[in-house]
């Protein structure tokens, strides 16, 4: 088996992204010369054509169907009023939202390097990320995040494209601050909030002011979180949230502030701050836990839970950690 591909035929990563590289580059700068180049490339090896193919294929399925796609209509507004080059890249961003087709589906599971590669900002697993932008205001990304901007005359856009951020806000009259996420729109009304991408939805934190909230599928706001108040929200609507048994915007000091929390929970938030496989034996999941952590070294805060907890850390490898109770 060539090195350059994974079992069962599909090319490893490293020879996808390069599919995707050439692809930016031919379009945005589509010369003779350039053509040649990529043309060589592909045919150095099978797998560089492999990986061709399938890249160009999924983003003519994503082309193809991203209109169809339910969207409000500020967000489609801005993303076609957006350069060629950005609606391109932030398609290239967003396979992993959509799965528009089978081929998508094959490079889902490793969109997230490409997604911070190519993102304007952008966080790896651990990292967290502190920007002061054009207008004045602080956006902060948390671990396995990636933002692109989108300042014009009219408003200032951040497209969350995965991940989880917090923004506090400058004022500005003639342009709105606003916020792209694959579920809905957020538009800040002079605040300090946090927006976070779910595996089902988005949830949106508000700790000063008040953030209007547009579901993509609607096309229109439909409740505005007041401070003090988180929403879940899906394409298809907002609902008022219970209090959460995390403080939402802990992580920008570095902590994780726990309520009575569930220790499958808490340790499911901690799996995003490191690699490989974290969990626990179902006879602990509902153990409950509460205090303030430091998420620096996620190894030292695991070795803290049996001081606490009737629980053992195991550890089969590094990257393969179980919480169980005592035998």
């Amino acid at each position: 088996m060539s090195r350059a591909t994974l079992a069962g035929g599909t090319p490893e990563a490293r020879v996808v992204k390069q599919a995707i590289q050439w692809m930016l580059r031919l379009q945005n700068s589509p010369d003779r010369e350039l053509h040649a180049a990529c043309e060589r490339w592909r045919a150095a090896h099978h797998d560089h054509e492999t990986a061709w193919q399938r890249v160009t294929g999924l983003n003519q399925e994503l082309q193809n169907g991203f209109h169809a796609v339910p969207t409000a209509r500020v967000a489609l507004d801005t993303l076609e009023n957006a350069s060629q080059r950005l609606r391109r890249r932030q398609a290239l961003k967003l396979l992993s939202t959509f799965a528009v087709g089978g081929s998508a589906l094959w490079l889902s599971r490793d969109i997230a390097p490409w997604q911070r590669m190519l993102a304007d900002y952008g966080t790896g697993v651990g990292e967290r990320r502190r920007v002061t932008l054009a207008d004045g205001s602080e956006l902060q990304l948390n671990t396995d995040s990636a933002v692109n901007l989108r300042f014009d005359e009219r408003q200032r856009l951040l497209v969350l494209e995965r991940g989880e951020i917090l923004v506090n806000s400058a004022g500005d009259p003639r342009r709105p601050l606003r916020v792209l996420g694959r579920d809905g729109l957020f538009e800040a009304l002079g605040t300090r909030f946090v927006v976070r991408q779910d595996a089902d939805s988005t949830r949106l934190s508000v700790s000063q002011g008040a953030v209007a909230i547009a579901p993509l599928g609607l096309g229109h706001s439909v409740a505005v979180a007041e401070a003090g108040q988180s929403y879940a929200v899906d394409p298809h609507g907002a609902r008022l949230a219970q209090q959460p048994d995390m403080d939402s915007g802990a992580w920008a000091e570095g902590l994780i502030v726990t309520r009575d929390m569930r220790l499958a929970d808490f340790l499911g938030e901690i799996a995003r701050y490191r690699h490989g496989h974290l969990g626990c034996a179902k006879e602990v999941a509902d153990l409950r836990l509460s205090g303030v952590f430091r998420l620096d070294d996620t190894d030292k805060l695991l070795a803290l839970l049996p001081q606490t907890l009737p629980v053992r850390v195991m550890r089969r490898t590094d990257w393969w950690v179980t919480v169980e109770g005592w035998a």
